[in-house]
């Protein structure tokens, strides 16, 4: 994913490669404004922490847009459940659904948790051109999914051939994986508005999804290079 510098970084103080980097960090990683701008100090650089903030309002949904269509596709076997999550000093409900490598699928920001909050998280994830559709649905017993998804059934958004499963400890995953979500919250220290939230939490789980992807990579050719070693070992034996 690279930056020129073109018309998006025109008139910056500093060069492209330092904002995108600033951006990425903060991202990508559960780290406060002030942790980049110190960060940004032991190298030698003069970046204040609003500074940081603000290429991360401009940027974000600029490296949302180019890993678009760049992250593997979701599986169909969709992990979905929801939290409590603090925005602006208000408790909300954040619902989200992973698959079954752990990748992402969508989230949704509510300040309630009925049948009306569900179904447009549902609506959103099916939008989203990156998803599979769903074959299997592992959520808890509450009771706006079932609701939520039939009527997504009988307007021909969804396909009537979908699974659920409710056993215990099926969503051990995605309940597990809120906590990484939590931990970046209170980083920023409340500091975040619901608009600054959706901003970020997008981009920072594709830039997740992204890394995830290139460690499998490497882990695999690295698979691949230790059978051909074992076959020439064989060989030559």
């Amino acid at each position: 994913m690279g930056f020129g510098r073109g018309s998006l970084f025109r008139k910056r103080q500093f060069a492209a490669e330092i904002i995108v980097t600033c951006v990425r960090w903060y991202l990508r990683f559960s780290l406060s404004l002030r942790d980049v701008e110190e960060l940004m100090a032991e190298r030698g650089l003069s970046i204040d922490h609003t500074t940081v903030w603000r290429w991360t309002q401009t940027y974000a949904p600029e490296v949302q847009r180019r890993l678009r269509g760049q992250v593997k596709p979701k599986g169909s076997n969709w992990h979905m459940d929801e939290t409590f999550v603090r925005i602006a000093g208000r408790w909300m409900y954040l619902f989200r659904a992973v698959d079954s490598s752990g990748q992402t699928v969508d989230f949704y920001l509510s300040e309630t948790r009925d049948r009306e909050a569900a179904k447009c998280f549902l609506r959103r994830a099916l939008a989203n051109p990156d998803n599979r559709a769903p074959y299997v649905f592992a959520r808890d017993r509450l009771r706006s999914y079932p609701a939520a998804i039939r009527e997504l059934q009988n307007e021909g958004q969804l396909p009537r051939r979908c699974r659920h499963r409710t056993r215990r400890y099926s969503n051990n995953r995605i309940e597990s994986d809120h906590r990484h979500i939590k931990r970046r919250l209170r980083s920023m220290h409340d500091n975040v508005r619901l608009n600054s939230a959706v901003g970020y939490i997008t981009p920072k789980d594709m830039l997740a999804g992204r890394q995830r992807e290139i460690h499998d990579e490497r882990d695999r050719k690295l698979e691949v290079a230790r059978k051909q070693r074992q076959v020439r070992r064989q060989q030559a034996a």
